[in-house]
């Protein structure tokens, strides 16, 4: 496998396009000890690449679980609020979230420069699970539990929910599960039985588990097993 060098540096130095052309053109890249001029030259893996005598590491594909904080948003930048990128701080290139939350709803969140394996997750045709613990701000009656485990119809989508799997854990927190992710979908299939969601919290996704030992805004690298279940 070969790489243009400027590509090359773009991707696993955290270069734009111009910066990684700049620094070629200052003889501030060499490739197996010798100065490249040229951004068209050709690399490859087992070529030693640095930039001003620091090696530059192919990243390759990668992919993170992380613990999502309240008050940060599922994006890749935002003018307006932090993002849940800004706290990957492990060198990374074109990292996007396998689905969002909103920006008050804590838990996992799984990141990945992977497209197909992040399609894997949010692609409706997969009907990939999700898992929240919901706190309500009333108990959720026997009735209200049986609409939505059998799916709850949204008029500005005009089609109803798949069927939910709720199981009660206190008098005003249950655990419900989804199989798609349309807008606000949780808060709004409460509302729709007359309730309200205070917090929310996402702890699985599939059968990945938010890991226990991350705290808020702690992340890790998934494990070739985990990775292996999308």
């Amino acid at each position: 496998m070969t790489f243009r060098l400027d590509k090359f540096l773009c991707d696993n130095a955290g270069l734009t396009r111009s910066e990684a052309k700049r620094a070629i053109k200052r003889k501030q890249i060499t490739v197996n000890g010798k100065i490249l001029t040229s951004s068209a030259t050709h690399v490859t893996l087992d070529d030693d690449i640095r930039l001003e005598d620091e090696p530059v590491n192919y990243l390759g594909t990668q992919y993170f679980m992380l613990h999502k904080p309240s008050e940060y948003v599922c994006a890749t930048e935002d003018s307006l609020h932090p993002t849940v990128i800004d706290l990957i701080e492990t060198p990374a290139k074109g990292l996007h979230c396998a689905g969002r939350l909103d920006i008050d709803t804590t838990g996992l969140v799984l990141l990945s420069n992977d497209g197909q394996w992040t399609h894997n997750i949010t692609s409706p045709k997969k009907q990939c699970d999700k898992c929240y613990i919901a706190t309500l701000d009333t108990p959720l009656s026997a009735e209200a539990i049986a609409k939505l485990e059998e799916g709850i119809f949204f008029q500005a989508e005009q089609r109803k929910t798949r069927p939910a799997k709720i199981q009660r854990l206190t008098e005003d927190k249950v655990e419900i599960i989804i199989s798609e992710g349309m807008y606000h979908q949780v808060k709004r299939m409460f509302i729709a039985v007359g309730n309200e969601v205070i917090s929310l919290h996402r702890n699985a996704i599939g059968n990945l588990r938010l890991d226990d030992q991350l705290l808020p805004g702690e992340y890790r690298a998934l494990t070739d097993a985990e990775i292996a279940l999308f």
